[in-house]
């Protein structure tokens, strides 16, 4: 970098962004990723043994994935190569693999880095594989999205995923501070001001530099508070991609959360979907499905007040509308839970398809024929209202078929009526003699 601002006749201290000038020139002076770079960690090892292999560099914007990468290459000799998925393609990558083997020859070893890694396609992610096989490139990619979705299987299988974490509230102030050093000044924040910037960048170490960047310019009279700050400065957008990795992660975190019984963690969950542009209606299928999984007939009012959610919000729209799928939210996560509909009907399920096609047993058939009542259709039937307490006790398996139990109420909310009327009928059919 320091080589392009020195070719234009420019002075690199006072033009490069601040985020740049502070680009560590050690691995020990990343911050927030010990896990990967101490020196009895993964990446520690390998610089210390001066050996690379092929990785993919997992993780949020702003983590480090970039800086990693060209120290990796600084600490061990290699040579530092670097594309964008998003503005190459297969004629820079031939430019790439042919210096690389011409560099091979000479005994220097090559580090391509390839930045957003994912935005190659099948094809090209293949063309990768023959120059990381025979060692003419260490490839080490870099994506924010989920390398299980993004990237095929042969390319994993020759590449070790590592996670970056975002950076959390530690790793960012460590940052201000640096930021303050290379200013010579301190960041015109009250504290609650400081600590809201931080959490503003949201993990993101570039962005969070590009905001200091910007306050340390501005040179107020007063150091500004939080409500000064957020009018200052650009508030960043949450990560979020609606058909992407953190759209199952959320969906996810809120209906676990709805099942464990914790409103203010789902809600929470669902405001973070809706902040980050999901659908509404997406949520509030999945409030369905989540009314009748786990929630079932411990409260059978589950599923009327997930389709009411429904209805509303196709009634109102946003924003008004997204209160009541809150409210649907707040209903499902306090309600009792049961997951025997659930369970019972994978059971059956199972069943009907191990037991093929057994015939249900003649007394239970109707018989709209002379010929079907001849052969005994309909013989025995008993109609359970004209039986004691409406109940009949019959057998309804298939003819050679044990009973079976695949509901099983939970005595939780509505279903402890329920598992009462069954033992109830249970205890019948054993007085009478039924299976």
């Amino acid at each position: 970098m320091s080589n392009l601002f020195e070719a234009a006749g420019l002075d690199e201290g006072t033009t490069r962004p601040l985020a740049d000038r502070l680009r560590p020139g050690k691995l020990d002076e990343v911050v927030g990723q010990k896990h990967l770079l101490e020196k009895d960690a993964i990446l520690g090892r390998m610089v210390a043994a001066g050996r690379l292999v092929s990785i993919i560099l997992w993780g949020p914007p702003g983590t480090g994935k970039t800086t990693i990468a060209r120290l990796l290459a600084e600490h061990t000799g290699f040579y530092f190569e670097q594309l964008s998925a998003v503005f190459s393609g297969v004629a820079d990558l031939r430019k790439v693999f042919e210096s690389a083997r011409a560099r091979r020859q000479t005994g220097q070893g090559t580090l391509l880095f390839v930045d957003e890694i994912h935005r190659f396609n099948r094809a090209q992610q293949d063309g990768f594989l023959p120059y990381v096989e025979d060692g003419t490139v260490i490839l080490i990619g870099a994506t924010t999205e989920n390398p299980s979705f993004e990237l095929n299987a042969a390319m994993l299988s020759r590449a070790q995923v590592l996670v970056l974490k975002r950076l959390d509230d530690d790793a960012q102030e460590e940052l201000l501070v640096r930021a303050e050093a290379e200013a010579g000044g301190q960041l015109p924040l009250t504290p609650d001001a400081r600590a809201a910037l931080r959490a503003m960048a949201d993990g993101d170490g570039r962005y969070l530099l590009n905001l200091a960047e910007e306050l340390l310019a501005l040179r107020p009279s007063a150091a500004l508070d939080t409500t000064e700050l957020v009018h200052t400065v650009q508030r960043r957008a949450p990560v979020y991609d609606k058909s992407g990795e953190e759209h199952y992660k959320l969906i996810s975190a809120l209906h676990k959360s709805m099942r464990g019984s914790d409103p203010d963690a789902a809600l929470y969950w669902l405001a973070r979907m809706l902040a980050g542009g999901e659908e509404p209606l997406y949520v509030v299928r999945r409030l369905v499905r989540f009314a009748v999984e786990d929630v079932g007939l411990a409260d059978p009012e589950a599923i009327h007040q997930a389709l009411a959610a429904k209805d509303t919000y196709q009634f109102l729209g946003s924003p008004e509308g997204e209160l009541a799928i809150a409210q649907c939210v707040i209903y499902l996560a306090t309600a009792p839970k049961s997951n025997g509909a659930y369970r019972g009907f994978g059971e059956a399920t199972r069943a009907a398809r191990d037991t093929g096609s057994l015939t249900p047993p003649a007394h239970i058939l109707n018989a709209p024929t002379t010929l079907m009542k001849d052969l005994g259709y309909g013989d025995g039937y008993q109609y359970d209202h004209d039986a004691d307490e409406g109940f009949s006790g019959q057998n309804y398996f298939p003819d050679g078929m044990e009973r079976q139990q695949y509901f099983r109420p939970t005595g939780r909310g509505f279903e402890e009526s329920l598992s009462e009327r069954l033992a109830l009928w249970q205890k019948m059919r054993a007085d009478r003699g039924s299976k």
